[in-house]
């Protein structure tokens, strides 16, 4: 009768002494078929000793056995079963971890050596780990680091338990504790203090060497940090140097003289994107700084020095007027300096911000169906509007002239309806063809009345049109 026991650090075969210890073995063994120990910690492991487990809280004080699920509460604990043929005198003997006399539950313990006579006679020995089935398994859970209480910083736990065969039915009250799947993960049981999980790995082993090397420097050096911050020689263990462009300024004026140094940060959140533009006054320190400067060391850091291909920023001004306005602007094609000259002087600013524009005349005059459209230039929304306006006005007026000019008399009517009045006044209204007279003053006067009132005609026209 055997059961397969398997760990987070390896598998174990345990071998049961059914016909010496018929009431261990069965309790342990119908606890595996329930899933009983999945999960379970190896609360306590000394070394070179014993390692215990078995415990669902995970604290050696809990458990219960298959008899308190079969027959209620006053079943919990069953009696030793103390054989003076099973002793301790292997390693991975397999023994019930007992409260006292006759107070054996769930716990069981595994030895971790050879000839541990001082727990002979005091325990009850059930089972021992088939030779080549699991002592690499324990040798792995005895050199596992451990506190004070034999607790391990790194959680063993037991995954699952496979019974291989056993010789006694089950009760009918078993079946229903049986779970359909085997569980996963801690106990619900378990009230523990958290520790490592079985599943982390060290980093040595999952990080590249030079990484790994890189990790423990920064490490020390926030020690370090620590350390000088509590004995007040740094304010912070987390202060860091400025962030500033002086430091360009300071670091490459001794190349030449240096007319600008920008970094470039994040938009949003303002962080330094870790390069730089910087401008010199002469090309000849440009080309010094990339021979000199490039691949140096400057606070334990490489930097890199290229030349910059980008002209986005000077096209950027070149676009909104900025460039033109100190010097010449304008990209020269074929120009090896890349540098502006405005190539078009003052047409560029004549013709800057002219829109052309079609204008519907028919719809602005109100005309027939027949439309007509004239392009025009919109300098801005208001003022083009005016001109049209104003030219619209000076149409009217000159219809309008035009009207008036048609309603008064042609200068030879009106002398001749003013020959014939006279006449008419001074021949009691009868004519006299053969003798004509008129008043050439009295003509004058009336021509200046006519042309009084085509003055103030026009007048009103200009003031309707306002």
């Amino acid at each position: 009768m055997s059961v397969l026991v398997v760990t987070s650090v390896g598998d174990l075969v345990v071998d049961l002494h059914t016909d010496q210890c018929p009431r261990a073995t069965y309790n342990f063994l119908k606890l595996c078929k329930m899933k009983y120990y999945n999960g379970c910690l190896f609360h306590k492991v000394a070394k070179g000793f014993v390692a215990h487990t078995g415990d669902p809280t995970g604290t050696g004080n809990g458990g219960d056995s298959v008899y308190k699920f079969l027959h209620g509460d006053q079943a919990r604990f069953f009696d030793d079963e103390i054989h003076p043929e099973l002793r301790h005198s292997k390693i991975g003997t397999v023994a019930m971890a007992s409260a006292g006399q006759n107070r054996n539950a769930s716990q069981f313990y595994i030895t971790l050596r050879d000839d541990v006579e001082y727990l002979d006679d005091k325990h009850t020995v059930f089972g021992i780990v088939a030779e080549g089935e699991g002592l690499d398994t324990l040798t792995k859970i005895n050199e596992s680091y451990v506190d004070g209480d034999g607790r391990p910083f790194k959680d063993i736990r037991i995954k699952h338990t496979y019974v291989l065969y056993d010789p006694d039915d089950d009760p009918a009250e078993l079946a229903e504790l049986i779970p359909p799947n085997s569980p996963i993960g801690k106990p619900i049981d378990e009230i523990a203090e958290e520790r490592l999980e079985d599943t982390w790995v060290p980093l040595d082993e999952t990080v590249d060497p030079v990484q790994l090397q890189e990790m423990i420097r920064s490490k020390e050096a926030h020690t370090n940090a620590v350390i000088l911050a509590s004995i007040g020689d740094i304010p912070d263990a987390e202060v860091k140097p400025p962030d500033n462009d002086e430091d360009l300024y300071t670091i490459f004026s001794r190349i030449g003289t240096v007319t600008s140094a920008e970094t470039i940060r994040d938009y949003k959140t303002g962080d330094s994107l870790c390069y730089a533009f910087v401008e010199f006054e002469a090309k000849e320190a440009c080309e010094c700084a990339h021979r000199d400067m490039n691949n140096c060391l400057i606070d334990d850091r490489r930097i890199q020095v290229d030349f910059s291909q980008s002209v986005s920023k000077l096209w950027r001004q070149f676009r909104q007027g900025t460039r033109n306005a100190s010097k010449d602007g304008c990209f020269k094609r074929h120009a090896p300096d890349y540098r502006a000259r405005d190539l078009d002087k003052g047409a560029e600013k004549k013709n800057k911000d002219r829109d052309y524009v079609l204008r519907d005349e028919n719809t602005q005059r109100g005309g027939s169906n027949h439309r007509s459209y004239d392009l025009v230039f919109d300098e801005d929304g208001a003022s083009a509007g005016n001109k049209q306006d104003h030219r619209n006005g000076d149409r009217r007026k000159a219809q309008k002239l035009g009207d008036c000019r048609s309603e008064v008399p042609h200068k030879r009517d009106r002398d001749r309806n003013n020959r014939d009045k006279l006449h008419t006044s001074e021949g009691g209204g009868r004519r006299h063809d053969d003798h004509i007279s008129y008043d050439r003053s009295s003509d004058r006067s009336y021509s200046r009345r006519n042309n009084r009132d085509y003055g103030k005609q026009q007048s009103k026209s200009r003031r309707r049109d306002d």
